[in-house]
């Protein structure tokens, strides 16, 4: 069993190589022949030609009613040029494309498209002002400049655009010709599909044409401008990255000091740090006035210890003769000279 159709599907390691469309010689003269006759369609219909009388009589003859078991089929067909429902779907696969191919390109061409698709195309519509046919009143008329907004279709040129992107984006010759001939065909359809439904007119539909191929030729000029904008967003989404790595990164804790060891009195004699014995070697004599029990081992392993308080001085030892009650003076102190006690068994002194 193969494999390798599904490797095709995985993320490739790093970003290829793609050559961005340019704006040619052959494409500037393509450009150049649709906007004039862009412009030679809305002059005809300004000066109600033979244009605005086509579109009358194809709307008189009433596809809809001619083959009527078609009807069916292409009201869902006519969604193909829905701006909603197509754009989800291109923009699904355009975000896989963008999201294997390590790149933001094919998601920026898409929404610069639809921008420049709604501000050109919305912007005639709304200025010309034109009625369907199913709002037509005068028999022969334009309908211009009585609140409609259906010229050009938007549903054409929807569809030129939005399937148009992908030859567009295409990555090889061979798939930009068949993505071409397909889009070619959806869009043609979608165009025809409103003529046939009745809810354009057959020079709103060649004008959507027109106002698609126009947004397709243009875009190589706008390529600057969406790199530009890629590499802003890579740059942003870099720091966002860092700074939430930074957030996340636990703080080391800060060294303990190390606790203080304090050696029991009991080994004051051979079991003492060199440290205490040197504390108690430079401490003054015991005898000195003031400076009782300073040179104990302790203490001084205390002191080294603790040095940023002062050493308690020890007790000093009590006295080791006499009594610390005060003397009496009908009492005689024990110890003073005078008749001693019997000895038990002893002889009795006279």
């Amino acid at each position: 069993m193969r494999t390798d159709i599904f490797a095709r599907l995985d993320r490739e390691p790093e970003p290829p190589k793609i050559e961005t469309p340019r704006m040619s010689r052959h494409r500037i003269a393509l450009f150049g022949g649709t906007l004039a006759f862009y412009l030679a369609i809305v002059v005809a219909v300004l000066v109600s030609s033979w244009l605005v009388a086509l579109d009358w009589k194809v709307m008189l003859f009433r596809p809809y009613q001619q083959w009527p078991e078609l009807h069916a089929f292409l009201d869902y067909y006519v969604v193909l040029g829905q701006r909603g429902p197509t754009a989800v779907m291109v923009a699904a696969w355009l975000g896989w494309r963008s999201w294997r191919q390590h790149t933001l390109r094919p998601l920026l061409t898409l929404g610069a498209s639809l921008l420049l698709l709604n501000l050109s195309v919305g912007a005639v519509k709304l200025g010309l002002g034109r009625l369907g046919p199913h709002y037509a009143t005068q028999i022969g008329s334009a309908e211009l400049f009585a609140g409609g907004d259906i010229f050009p279709s938007g549903h054409t040129a929807n569809a030129v655009v939005t399937w148009g992107i992908l030859a567009y984006l295409a990555t090889t010759p061979r798939a930009r010709r068949y993505l071409s001939a397909v889009s070619a065909f959806v869009s043609l359809g979608v165009g025809l599909t409103t003529v046939y439904i009745g809810t354009h007119w057959l020079s709103d539909v060649l004008l959507g044409w027109a106002a698609g191929l126009l947004i397709l030729l243009a875009l190589p000029w706008f390529e600057p401008l969406i790199t530009r904008t890629e590499v802003l967003i890579l740059s942003v989404r870099e720091q966002w990255r860092n700074r939430r790595g930074r957030l996340r990164k636990p703080v080391p804790p800060s060294p303990a000091a190390p606790e203080p060891v304090l050696l029991p009195q009991a080994l004051g004699g051979g079991a003492a740090s060199e440290g205490a014995q040197e504390a108690a070697g430079r401490a003054p004599a015991p005898g000195a006035p003031g400076t009782a029990g300073a040179g104990h081992p302790g203490a001084a392993a205390r002191a080294r210890a603790h040095p940023t308080h002062p050493v308690r001085p020890e007790r000093t030892s009590p006295a080791p003769a006499g009594s610390r009650r005060p003397p009496h003076a009908d009492r005689s102190p024990r110890n003073s000279a005078g008749p001693s006690r019997p000895v038990a068994g002893g002889p009795v002194a006279p």
